[in-house]
């Protein structure tokens, strides 16, 4: 009937399939390719998303597509082109590492069927089309966990709006819970410290660490959103974790754009000091990407190395990001231990014998109910 509400569901659906709970994976997204006519659908989608741009929606809709996309994809396919590599973007293949790494760590730690997969915000696999793929594979609890280790509205909140966009349109929606940070988890800073000690180890040490975070605009602090904190928290946590004093280790947010003011100090800003207060070698770490990307690997490693070399500084050493770490993995895969307690697959009661007992009864129940029909 015109207007009947559209749900997806299981049509067909088979009491073959074991209930599993399911782990999604969600990073901001990447591009198809290294072009201009691929950025501009991947940025349009991204920089039309309220969450990452409040400002009044029609004024914006003519910035955007009046000047920003006539622009700014040529500029960021160069960048992109700089990091892109024979098999696609950094960011998917390191999300797709660390989603394959987790899968096979919680089969290991789990005693009952759990499915990771991975999404992205940004751009495919989208999580509509992962949700509904999970579904149909048989997850009926799901577990969402964004890669962001520090809430921001602007990166975790706008995971969780396409959650519920989707999970609204699903006939038989799953249980859900949702990891909103994990920017002060042990096992997480533990994993951040031990990833600048190996680079020490290997690369030597700088005079300098700093801890570079993806920026926000200040007004958003402001309307609170706590992302400032949750940097600064993590900043603090990883400092004391490698005995390093404020002077020692300092934080900076990179990544900002247009006229108003952002979070600071802005890391091209600090390097560009610090090259010419005479440092001659500092240490960059982006702790809060989970997986290197265009902004650590094309803005802090090239980029923000020029910076700091033309104001007099030598050498800017990066610190890659966690990406599919034995370390990182064993983090991520506590956080899922911990949030998905009380669910059948995650007890340590789960009995797969009995599970398949209870499929089998199902299942022919299933069977005489139809034969009955």
């Amino acid at each position: 009937m015109p207007g009947t509400p559209n749900y997806t569901g299981l049509a067909g659906y088979s009491h073959d399939i074991p209930a599993r709970t399911g782990v999604l994976l969600v990073n901001l997204g990447t591009p198809e390719a290294p072009t201009a006519s691929a950025l501009r659908p991947y940025l349009a989608e991204f920089l039309g998303d309220p969450r990452v741009i409040e400002y009044p929606r029609l004024l914006w809709k003519a910035i955007l597509h009046g000047v920003i996309l006539r622009v700014r994809p040529k500029r960021s396919a160069h960048a992109y082109a700089k990091v892109w590599t024979e098999r696609g973007s950094p960011l998917r293949v390191g999300s797709e590492a660390l989603a394959a790494a987790l899968q096979a760590e919680l089969d290991r730690r789990l005693p009952g069927p759990v499915s990771v997969a991975l999404a992205m915000r940004y751009g495919r696999p989208s999580v509509r089309d992962t949700i509904v793929r999970m579904q149909r594979e048989g997850v009926r609890r799901l577990l969402v966990l964004p890669l962001y280790p520090q809430y921001s509205a602007t990166s975790t909140g706008s995971v969780f709006d396409a959650v519920a966009d989707t999970i609204k349109t699903l006939r038989w929606p799953p249980e859900l819970r949702q990891v909103n940070d994990y920017h002060a988890e042990p096992a997480y800073i533990a994993a951040l410290a031990d990833s600048v000690r190996s680079h020490w180890e290997r690369h030597g040490r700088g005079e300098k660490l700093l801890m570079s975070f993806h920026g926000i605009p200040e007004r958003y602090l402001h309307a609170g959103d706590p992302y400032f904190c949750h940097c600064h928290a993590t900043g603090r946590l990883l400092r004391e974790a490698l005995g390093l004093t404020e002077d020692e280790a300092s934080l900076s947010f990179q990544s900002r754009v247009g006229r108003e003011r952002w979070l600071h100090p802005y890391t091209d800003e600090t390097v560009r000091a610090l090259g010419a207060k005479g440092v001659r070698r500092i240490d960059v770490i982006s702790p809060g990407f989970a997986v290197d990307c265009l902004e650590t690997l094309e803005e802090i490693a090239m980029q923000n190395a020029e910076f700091f070399r033309e104001a007099g500084g030598e050498t800017l050493s990066y610190i890659p990001c966690l990406n599919a770490d034995a370390a990182h993995v064993q983090a991520l895969a506590d956080l899922v231990a911990r949030h998905t307690q009380g669910w059948p697959e995650a007890s340590p009661s789960y009995d797969p014998a009995a599970a398949a007992t209870r499929l089998a009864t199902s299942r022919e129940r299933a069977r005489q109910v139809r034969a009955d029909a």
